[in-house]
């Protein structure tokens, strides 16, 4: 998938020009304060200064030029700063063509000079594009009126740019299938064809016989590689597993890469149990955490919603951070607050607290080799599920924090909330199961408004509530 995120800028002036209101030079400087801005930023974007000699739109025609430009430079976001009033159904034509998130907004205006005289109006006018994008059933996002150097500007500008990239990375979702669910897990079922129809999400089938080839060709044929990997292993984990089943780990590791590229994967929902436990003889919980780290999210169980939430959630942080798939377990045993998330070991390794030694160990079940060991570092989370029932779409989100807690098995933090047996509810309730997707940071208000963008996605809220969400968006 591709990262990049690209903005289309799209300054607006209202049509008319005099001495005072809608100067042309005032709104000109406009824009050039603003563009500096996202220069100094490092914002990707494209200016429309083909389009006239002013760079600006302002007559509602011009709107099919601008959009068809927008799509030859391969835009991701619009972002439409009113450098005066504005020209309302200009703005909303070209976002109604182009169909990607817009962001709305104004500078701040100045005071009236000595004489009473206003050059720009911009708030004016924000208020009148907010009506016509409705008219046009335009999802847009709202920065409230500001300077350039206002904190509010680059911190809604930088989670706006984040909502883009949820919103790219859903519209282009192909999904990797290893095999079938286990034949006990009926809550891990969906909906591939629905999916598809209403998500534009793929799902790219394969075997474990066609599994089991790359895996026969990749031991016999990649020695340097797999050499190469298992340093790395011992660079960062204490191992307690037999080489040759780190070896076969690794293989195994390499062989879903290598489909995943050829394929050009996105994320991976896999069989885990029985028949994979076979190829190679070892368990794949370990490959999963090493291709989670990569960015390629491998979901255990067969759990295609599950894969679906990681890319939503890595795609949040602008791919700064690999997610993690966790079971909810247990409650703390002394906070009552606290819940267990856990996974046999596939949580990736750059998680880990770094005051204990990671490892690599037989899992918990079977001791069957390889699965990671290790805990969660301390931090504040945000944890998410997007899942289904009774025909709705739903992204549940909630925030909290890895404190302290037992020791246990295979990867696993324990996670504190205001308020855990209104989540508890919340998850057995429905339309929710007990896995769920984690990334560090506070990022519940970037999904909160990328469902905005995505027509049969409701968010669904828990901690914090969705006031607490729309003020950190104001």
């Amino acid at each position: 998938m591709d990262h990049s995120m690209r903005l289309l800028f799209l300054p607006t002036r209202r049509n008319m020009e005099g001495e005072f209101f809608c100067n042309i030079d005032v709104a000109l400087n406009r824009k050039k304060i603003v563009r500096d801005k996202l220069d100094q930023l490092g914002i990707d974007y494209v200016d429309i200064d083909f389009l006239n000699d002013e760079g600006l739109l302002f007559n509602g025609m011009d709107a099919d030029r601008v959009a068809e430009y927008a799509r030859e430079k391969h835009v991701d976001a619009v972002f439409a700063p009113h450098v005066n009033f504005g020209s309302e159904d200009a703005v909303a034509k070209v976002a109604k063509r182009l169909d990607k998130p817009l962001l709305l907004w104004g500078p701040r205006d100045d005071a009236p000079d000595a004489m009473g005289h206003r050059c720009t109006d911009s708030q004016c006018g924000l208020f009148a594009t907010g009506k016509v994008l409705r008219q046009h059933k335009v999802p847009f996002t709202y920065m409230t009126n500001c300077t350039v150097d206002d904190p509010t500007f680059e911190r809604t500008l930088r989670q706006f740019l984040a909502v883009a990239q949820v919103v790219k990375a859903l519209r282009n979702l192909r999904l990797g299938q290893i095999s079938v669910r286990p034949e006990p897990f009926w809550s891990v079922k969906s909906n591939e064809l629905q999916l598809l129809e209403r998500f534009g999400i793929e799902v790219v089938p394969t075997t474990l016989i066609e599994l089991q080839a790359i895996f026969q060709d990749t031991l016999k044929n990649e020695n340097k590689i797999l050499d190469d990997m298992i340093a790395s292993y011992r660079s960062r984990y204490a191992i307690h597993v037999e080489e040759d089943r780190l070896r076969n780990s690794a293989a195994l590791t390499r062989s879903i890469r290598r489909w995943a590229d050829e394929m050009k994967l996105d994320a991976i929902a896999s069989a885990c149990w029985g028949p994979m436990r076979e190829l190679g003889n070892v368990a794949s919980c370990f490959s999963f955490s090493e291709l989670t780290e990569e960015k390629l999210p491998v979901i255990c169980e067969n759990d295609i919603h599950g894969a679906i939430t990681s890319v939503i959630a890595q795609a949040a942080t602008r791919w700064t951070c690999p997610s993690f798939f966790a079971d909810l377990t247990i409650r703390h045993p002394e906070n009552d607050n606290a819940e267990l998330f856990w996974h046999c070991g596939v949580f990736p390794s750059s998680l880990a607290r770094k005051d204990q030694r990671s490892s690599v160990e037989p899992n918990f079940d079977e001791k069957r080799p390889c699965v990671a060991h290790f805990e969660l570092k301390k931090g504040d989370v945000t944890l998410c599920r997007f899942d289904c029932s009774e025909d709705q779409y739903s992204l549940l989100m909630m925030e909290g924090k890895v404190i302290d807690g037992p020791i246990t098995e295979g990867t696993y933090g324990w996670i504190e909330f205001k308020d855990w047996p209104k989540i508890e509810h919340k998850f057995v309730t429905g339309p929710y199961i007990h896995h769920c997707v984690g990334v560090y940071g506070h990022i519940a208000e970037i999904l909160y408004e990328a469902c905005k963008y995505i027509p049969g996605l409701k968010p669904d809220f828990t901690e914090p509530t969705e006031e607490e969400l729309a003020a950190r968006l104001r």
